[in-house]
């Protein structure tokens, strides 16, 4: 098997032939049971600072992932090269690894009549012809718009412009064969401001499956050079207990640890400050929480899982009620739970939100902390302690009075959750959480 030499939906027969070649060979070495996982990728990325460029990168990769199960027993091995003896010999030692492991009761393949049978077209390519020299322009024109901005942002930390096309192909013994091709492409800006001795560092980016749909390049560093701005002058305040409101960018990050908290992995190793909770209130009754993957064009979309599962639209919290929890194969066997088909994570998750802005958010809370910014990795998932450096804006009488720094929050997220006043409107677009901003009735900001 030589390279692929195209990375696009025509290269899926390809790839799809691959992988049920490798199924034959694990059948042929011994193997009771296999899934493939084979993907072809290539991207372009280009870097400048100053006015000057950093970088121009072009990589391609592929790989094979091969498990293979022995009864109850499993082995996995990878491999980057396509060739029949570097396969051969993957499979080999995929068996060899699967024939020394100790069984498992949970380990094997999903329930074959669980299989994806349809696979929707979800619109997840869309190529990006752009050459490395308009890269380099894209990225040289949000620069140059951040530093119109803003005389005290004078210095960059670094504009980048990527963008990525693949294909991934899965497939098993059971028959199922599926894949799909995928394209994303974005720009970033990282900008220092500079006042009466004090250093800031702030950005802004777009993420979008079609190059074409990206924010403009000028406006990208308009927003980095806009923030960086606002944060000169910023001080800590004293410690206290006040509202907290998380911008909508990092409320991505609060229902990020919820996901951890209710994934299978987790719960099974009893590691999870949610155990047990499955049909408890854990949110106010107007939020629900709920996963929708088969949106066209969406950066997390998908028609099936990691297991071959078809992926469907569901709740995972209902009018504040735990309705379900994030289940792959394996981990809902260990739970004696069906799969919710989420083996891998989650795609396209919403939040409910209501119609108020983040202007709105801040006359609500009066007095109390903006969030912007946050650092460390300051969670418990075992007891749900939450506490994390942060920077933002203080705000009184419901308007942003001065820029905040060298602050640490603090509370504990079941308490944080049942907490939660409103989510605004200002919904977070570029990733997998659509979530506006999160207000929070009462959290611990530890200053000076």
């Amino acid at each position: 098997m030589s390279e692929v030499e195209v990375v696009g939906p025509e290269a899926l027969p390809e790839l799809q032939s691959r992988v049920e070649r490798i199924l034959a060979e694990a059948r042929r070495q011994g193997a009771s049971a296999c899934e493939v996982a084979v993907s072809v990728e290539q991207g372009l990325s280009t870097s400048v600072r100053q006015g000057e460029v950093e970088t121009v990168e072009f990589n391609r990769d592929q790989g094979f992932g091969i498990t293979l199960y022995v009864g109850q027993r499993k082995g996995s091995a990878s491999t980057s090269a396509s060739g029949e003896d570097a396969i051969r010999e993957t499979v080999a030692a995929a068996l060899a690894i699967a024939k020394h492991a100790s069984e498992d009761e949970c380990a094997g393949l999903a329930d074959a009549a669980l299989m994806a049978r349809e696979l929707p077209d979800l619109d997840l390519y869309h190529p990006w012809s752009i050459t490395p020299e308009q890269a380099v322009e894209q990225a040289l024109l949000c620069e140059a718009g951040a530093f119109a901005t803003d005389k005290r942002v004078s210095k960059a930390d670094g504009t980048t412009l990527n963008t990525h096309q693949g294909c991934r192909v899965y497939g098993n013994s059971h028959g199922f064969v599926g894949g799909y091709a995928s394209t994303r492409h974005s720009l970033s800006c990282v900008m220092i401001g500079e006042s009466d001795g004090q250093m800031q560092r702030d950005y802004w980016y777009d993420v979008n499956r079609i190059g074409s749909q990206l924010a403009d390049p000028a406006s990208i560093g308009r927003r980095a050079a806009e923030r960086t701005a606002a944060r000169l002058g910023a001080r800590p305040v004293p410690t206290c207990e006040v509202p907290v409101l998380f911008a909508a960018e990092l409320a991505t990050g609060l229902f990020g640890s919820f996901l951890g908290a209710i994934s299978g992995g987790n719960l099974y190793r009893k590691s999870s400050f949610l155990e047990g909770t499955l049909g408890q209130r854990l949110f106010p009754e107007w939020l629900s929480i709920d996963e929708r993957p088969h949106i066209p064009r969406a950066m997390a979309s998908a028609t099936f899982d990691n297991d071959g599962l078809a992926t469907y639209a569901k709740p995972f919290v209902e009018k504040g009620e735990l309705v379900s929890y994030i289940l792959g194969t394996y981990s809902g066997r260990k739970l004696g739970l069906p799969s919710t088909a989420n083996a891998g994570g989650v795609h396209n998750l919403f939040v409910t939100h209501g119609q108020e802005d983040l202007t709105a958010l801040l006359r609500r809370m009066g007095r109390g902390l903006l969030v912007t910014e946050l650092m460390g990795q300051g969670l418990n998932m075992v007891t749900g302690d939450y506490s994390r450096g942060a920077a933002g804006f203080w705000v009184e009488n419901g308007e942003i009075q001065f820029p905040v720094q060298e602050v640490t929050i603090a509370g504990n997220l079941k308490d944080m959750f049942r907490q939660i006043i409103a989510v605004g409107s200002d919904l977070e677009l570029r990733g997998n959480i659509r979530t506006g901003s999160v207000l929070i009735e009462r959290m611990t900001v530890a200053g000076s």
